[in-house]
């Protein structure tokens, strides 16, 4: 029989991701949580969405029978997903009370800055008897693109990235092609990791052109135009900057609207490939994850089995 202090001093993963409301993109999130409980069979892997837009939109679809029926590939936990904290009080309700989360976002950004609010906030409730702590420990792993501090260089990151998408680059070339990239980015946050990264693409790869450009913030589509019009290709691969291909890459991105990237760049006479497959999808972008959540498990003393 499972003793009360054992019963209550268990260790579960959350994935924290922004969330998808394409069926489509589900994939893309799965296989990063698949890949997580493949290297950790023994610690329940659970998924948390921080975009209250998302969730709400699943929630509303959890009693649309045909909805659900033709969308069979959606876990059912997608349609009673939780943000952060309810996920966390879920999980220590059932006695698990250490803890790692993983965000499966890119930088080090708004959206990982809440998220650090949120995991900070918990831990620093201190109770009158220590065993009545909510949680025993809350290791945060650091975003895709990394993080800042001397730890784990964020520069290291940003280079194991660009190793990552080496099969991006090799359709490029063989489409003779540049490489467009399109990234979410923010208004009011520095986004220059971005301009850094694609520094580090042409580096590392100067048989093609990389560009990248952002939803919101810069560098923006105007200087992609910009970049491209200096390359010597007329031809373009466009693809997300985004863990799934989801809203932003399906219409922002390669819609057939007036405003889209494809529809613009086509305007200014490109030929333009776009590819709906998001960072997810890519085995090596989810092992980043796997190791991100690692060190930061060993950072705190946890042990994950």
């Amino acid at each position: 029989m499972e003793s009360h202090a054992a019963s209550t001093n268990k260790t579960a993963i959350v994935v924290a991701s922004f969330g998808t409301t394409y069926p489509s993109a589900v994939n893309a999130l799965l296989a990063i949580v698949q890949d997580i409980q493949t290297a950790y069979p023994h610690t329940p892997v659970q998924m948390a969405f921080t975009s209250n837009i998302i969730r709400k939109k699943w929630h509303s679809r959890a009693t649309d029978a045909d909805y659900r029926k033709a969308h069979p590939q959606v876990p059912e936990s997608f349609y009673h997903i939780k943000n952060i904290l309810g996920t966390l009080a879920d999980l220590q309700d059932q006695g698990y009370k250490t803890i790692v989360v993983q965000p499966t976002h890119l930088t080090h950004g708004e959206e990982f800055l809440d998220l650090t609010a949120h995991i900070e906030g918990l831990r620093s409730i201190k109770t009158t008897r220590e065993h009545w702590q909510p949680f025993n420990k809350i290791a945060l792993g650091r975003p895709l693109m990394g993080s800042w501090g001397p730890t784990s260089p964020y520069t290291d990151d940003l280079a194991r990235l660009a190793r990552a998408v080496a099969e991006d680059v090799e359709a490029t070339q063989q489409a003779n092609a540049a490489l467009v990239y399109m990234g979410h980015g923010n208004a009011h946050l520095s986004t220059g990791l971005y301009y850094e990264f694609e520094l580090l693409m042409n580096q590392h790869y100067p048989q093609i052109k990389t560009i990248l450009g952002l939803v919101e913030g810069h560098p923006n589509l105007d200087e992609v135009l910009t970049k491209l019009q200096q390359a010597n290709s007329k031809k373009v691969l466009l693809k997300p900057l985004m863990i799934v291909a989801g809203d932003h890459a399906a219409n922002d991105m390669a819609g057939t609207e007036e405003d889209s990237w494809k529809t613009l760049l086509q305007v200014a006479g490109f030929r333009v490939s776009p590819v709906l497959q998001g960072l997810g999808d890519n085995a090596a972008v989810r092992r980043m994850f796997i190791d991100h959540l690692q060190d930061a498990a060993t950072e705190a003393g946890i042990e994950l089995r």
